[in-house]
């Protein structure tokens, strides 16, 4: 994926917003349960902007660590990933942008639903991605065994590549499946992040036993 990428999905948040900005109500709704219901609004302005700003926020943070990371050197060997990385999570945002914005025209989005979709399925693009990670301080499973040692960093980051698209699916399968799937989204995320750091745990235990 191109450095320049996530220009698009940004461009295209900015012009629909500018389109449809006279037609949306005064109060858009912003947020919702995991049933489908609105437990939250923003006025226009804000709702129009706040997700477009962030996701630039987030495209020039992400673009700007590397430079200031002691092992900066290490971006050069899965720099196509890091790029994925970003241009996934800006579609991302640029997703739900557009999304919030249909709903609020009053299209009959299910948008629990489309929220989960979405993170289920960048979840299992960056699930395929991770094991391509190298050892650095921003991006990745950073624990202490993970950055002490490069084998135990590769073995982590291929399991939790793993858990990672294990983890989308069972989002992208219950959204179709069931009303209800919030504890089972939230048990599968947990799961996932703490079976990857007790994994670099026990991986590093065995490779410092070699």
């Amino acid at each position: 994926m191109r450095k320049w990428y996530p220009a698009l999905p940004i461009a295209v948040m900015v012009i629909v917003s500018m389109i449809v900005y006279p037609r949306l109500p005064d109060q858009v709704p912003t947020h919702w349960d995991w049933q489908g219901q609105v437990n939250d609004w923003q006025s226009r302005p804000l709702a129009v902007a706040f997700l477009p700003m962030l996701a630039l926020v987030i495209w020039g943070a992400m673009r700007a660590l590397p430079s200031i990371d002691p092992r900066r050197a290490n971006y050069t060997k899965f720099q196509p990933t890091y790029d994925f990385v970003i241009g996934a999570t800006v579609t991302l945002m640029a997703l739900i942008h557009l999304a919030v914005l249909a709903s609020a025209l009053g299209a009959p989005v299910p948008i629990h639903r489309v929220i989960q979709i979405a993170v289920g399925l960048v979840l299992v693009a960056i699930g395929n991605q991770l094991p391509r990670a190298r050892s650095n301080w921003w991006f990745g499973v950073r624990t202490p065994w993970t950055l002490s040692n490069d084998r135990v960093w590769e073995r982590t980051h291929r399991v939790a590549g793993y858990l990672m698209t294990a983890c989308g699916a069972v989002m992208i399968i219950g959204a179709f499946m069931f009303d209800f799937i919030g504890p089972l989204v939230l048990v599968c995320v947990v799961g996932s992040v703490i079976g990857s750091v007790i994994f670099s745990y026990l991986a590093w235990r065995q490779e410092t036993s070699k």
